[in-house]
């Protein structure tokens, strides 16, 4: 006879672990488009605000269409002698609770009771070296949290305000916008409002 109560639990566990997965495969690695990037993972290392490791790989994962102008916005500025580097990409909603515990300001870091846009597949930190590698001048590094960083600061040498326009014209054009805090934060303008994740990042699978 079968046994209603085990029937019922593999059942949930069955939808729970499909669910998961659709959350899962609703994104897509960078790497699957193209290699042309630069990956610095910040959160894959200790070299952020925070000063420890918060990823177990250095992965960019983002939404399938988000991706897609990421790419076309890295082959525009190819085009012009730069390539993007990418800092973070799709971020745990874990992950951003640990942000929050640290840095408990929105002006800095999205509250996780509302979510970030990266906890949605669909915001990307990144900044431009050039062709050769070179790093380009934007005025602070990543995270710096202060007045420097502000998009409209323009109390910059003008080397820095420019390649700030440069970056900002860019990644508006393939639908891409930033915060007023950060100059390496773009949110992807039609995915704002796309479902909070929680999925941790595959580690396990070839990228």
């Amino acid at each position: 006879m079968l046994d209603f109560k085990n029937i019922l639990f593999y059942s949930l566990f069955l939808f729970s672990f499909a669910s998961f997965t659709k959350k899962s495969e609703h994104l897509v690695s960078i790497n699957s488009l193209s290699s042309s990037f630069y990956l610095d993972i910040r959160y894959a290392t200790s070299n952020n605000f925070l000063g420890e490791k918060l990823y177990d790989c250095s992965v960019c994962l983002l939404l399938p269409e988000v991706a897609e102008a990421l790419n076309n916005a890295n082959y525009y500025f190819c085009d012009r002698g730069f390539v993007l580097t990418l800092f973070d990409c799709y971020r745990p909603l874990s992950v951003q609770k640990k942000m929050w515990t640290k840095v408990p300001n929105p002006i800095y870091v999205a509250n996780p009771a509302i979510g970030s846009v990266h906890n949605r597949g669909a915001a990307v930190d990144l900044t431009l070296k050039t062709i050769n590698g070179k790093n380009i001048d934007m005025g602070t590094e990543y995270d710096f949290f202060g007045r420097a960083a502000h998009i409209d600061n323009l109390n910059l040498p003008n080397e820095v305000v420019v390649n700030r326009k440069i970056l900002q014209d860019g990644m508006k054009s393939f639908g891409f916008v930033t915060i007023q805090s950060e100059w390496w934060h773009f949110n992807f303008v039609k995915k704002n409002g796309s479902p909070v994740l929680n999925s941790p990042l595959p580690c396990n699978q070839a990228f």
